[in-house]
Formats: C-alpha cells, sequence, structure tokens
C-alpha cells in the first residue's frame, strides 16, 4: 500500500507531501510493518530537509512524540513531531486501538530495559 506523509518542517508555512510505500494494508500489518512504516515516516521528513538524504540511511525508532489520531472517514492518521518538524501519514483503514498498540510495542522493542548486574 502507498500512503502521504504531510511534512512541515520547524521554521516552515509550507507542508511538503511525500508517498511512501509499505508492504501491505495497514489493517494486516504485523510489527514489522509497523516499524516500517515509522522508519519511513521519519525518513520523509529528513528527505523534505535534505532532499538528497540517503533513502537506505539507519533510523532509531526514539526521541520524538507520536499520536494515532481519528479522521471523520474513519481511518486514522500517524502524527510524529520531532525537533526538525512534523509529519501526518495516512489515512489508514485500522483501528486506533490497535495501531496505537502495535506502535507501543514496536517502540518498546527498540529500548529494551537495561540489564543491570548489582
Amino acid at each position: 500500500m502507498t500512503f502521504n506523509v504531510d511534512v512541515v518542517l520547524r521554521g516552515s508555512d509550507a507542508a511538503v507531501t511525500e508517498t511512501v510505500a509499505v508492504a501491505s494494508d495497514a489493517a494486516s500489518w504485523t510489527d514489522e510493518d509497523v516499524r516500517v512504516a515509522l522508519v519511513e515516516i521519519l525518513r520523509a521528513i529528513e528527505r523534505a530537509q535534505n532532499p538528497k538524504a540517503d533513502r537506505g540511511r539507519l533510523v532509531a525508532l526514539r526521541g520524538f512524540s507520536w499520536i494515532v489520531e481519528p479522521t471523520a472517514e474513519n481511518t486514522v492518521v500517524i502524527a510524529i513531531e520531532i525537533p526538525m518538524g512534523a509529519a501526518v501519514a495516512g489515512p489508514f483503514a485500522v483501528s486506533q486501538a490497535k495501531l496505537d498498540a502495535a506502535i507501543t510495542r514496536v517502540l518498546a522493542d527498540q529500548n529494551p530495559a537495561p540489564q543491570t548486574v548489582h
């Protein structure tokens, strides 16, 4: 599936729209599909600032705020904010609760609890 990512960079009044492709429809996304979608949204923000940015650059899934918001069309969008700007991606035909839970799991897996030995 493809979806739009609308990006507004900090200090700018104009939005840039990019189209992103992922493997399947949002209703059937696995946690890995959600991880790929989040990475591509963050890459879209970077490309808005630096159009020549490497499309395969490594991305860490931390240091950003996010929310899954319903739309009037019974779909949801993912809104992400980082220091350089913000993005709204979608719409996705999936329940808000399901996508919210999947993103929560994916981000928790990216930041495992430290193992401290006393």
